[in-house]
């Protein structure tokens, strides 16, 4: 037997509030620098402690436009909430693991490494390289393209803020100068830095735009598209418009080809029925019919089948045939 609800569980069961009526969205944004809060994504929570420490992944294809990196997966962690707006600081990036597989083949070589730099601004990063070279390699060789890779990234690393070295690795630029460095020892087949991690923050870069600078600017943009929409919808309304007058509709046609259709078996019983009244001379006749003449070569073939029909003659055979048939 089902169990009997109690009336005060009853009561409970109704206090109880409704979860997802009390959260709202948040606007996750990229940091201040180097992208100027750029929006990159929403969130729902109850209130700024359920979004703080949150982790937001996304491909670097979604966040950039460039198809080509759609293997790479930004991390982002939101580390304070202003208003509606969740703020986030860069903490690494990976490659996809099918992607690093394709790369590697029986033939080729791999050289890999750990290495952790300081940026001028005080942030510890750790970046992995990864190097394919085109044929199999010696242990040798490795080490000497490793260290090479490794004396470039720290060289690198100690003369850049922590905002230079995330759009040199998301562009590529620091790749290429590996590549560089170590090419005259073997030749590479790729060069990819395939994770980063931050470690240990440092001091916040305090340039840039501020947080209302960009939200003017995108109510700015906003309004701006909406203008352009609106215009352009104006303008293909005038364009209908402009088209419904200038081209006469089907029924308009229609209309204008009844009264001929219309007039021409007029203009033949006119001339039939008063041929025999008038009893016009012999010398007229020929006259009369030639005007006939003339009006049949100027119909069409269905309107002189009309005729034909009302008159109790054939209807077949040419346009010729019919006309000539219309003037015995």
């Amino acid at each position: 037997m089902a169990k009997k609800i109690s009336v005060k569980a009853r009561a409970a069961a109704r206090k109880q509030r409704d979860k997802w009526k009390n959260k709202i969205w948040y606007t996750i944004r990229a940091p201040r620098t180097p992208w100027d809060f750029k929006k990159i994504g929403e969130t729902l929570g109850e209130s700024d402690e359920h979004i703080l420490g949150r982790v937001y992944e996304m491909t670097q294809q979604e966040f950039s436009g460039d198809f080509t990196k759609m293997h790479v997966i930004l991390r982002f962690r939101v580390h304070e909430c202003v208003g509606q707006d969740a703020l986030t600081t860069f903490i690494g990036h990976h490659h996809q693991t099918d992607h690093i597989r394709r790369q590697i083949r029986r033939y080729r070589g791999k050289v890999d490494d750990v290495v952790d730099v300081v940026s001028t601004d005080g942030y510890l990063i750790r970046l992995k390289p990864l190097i394919i070279t085109q044929k199999r390699v010696q242990t040798s060789v490795k080490q000497a393209m490793r260290a090479k890779a490794r004396d470039m990234i720290v060289s690198f690393a100690s003369k850049a803020t922590y905002a230079k070295i995330q759009t040199q690795i998301l562009d590529g630029t620091l790749e290429e100068e590996i590549r560089k460095a170590v090419k005259p020892i073997y030749p590479v087949k790729s060069v990819a830095i395939r994770k980063s991690q931050l470690l240990q923050a440092g001091v916040v870069a305090g340039n840039g735009k501020t947080l209302d600078e960009i939200h003017s600017e995108e109510a700015r943009s906003e309004a701006e598209i909406k203008a352009k929409k609106a215009a352009a919808l104006a303008t293909a309304m005038d364009n209908e418009e402009e088209e419904d007058v200038s081209t006469p509709s089907i029924i308009d046609a229609a209309e204008a080809m009844e009264p001929a259709s219309e007039k021409a078996p007029a203009a033949k019983e006119a001339p039939v029925e008063e041929a025999p009244a008038e009893e016009a001379p012999a010398e007229e006749a020929p006259a009369e019919e030639a005007a006939p003449s003339a009006d049949y070569a100027s119909m069409k073939v269905a309107e002189l089948k009309e005729l034909l029909k009302a008159a109790g003659k054939p209807v077949s055979g040419k346009k010729a045939d019919l006309i000539a048939r219309l003037n015995e």
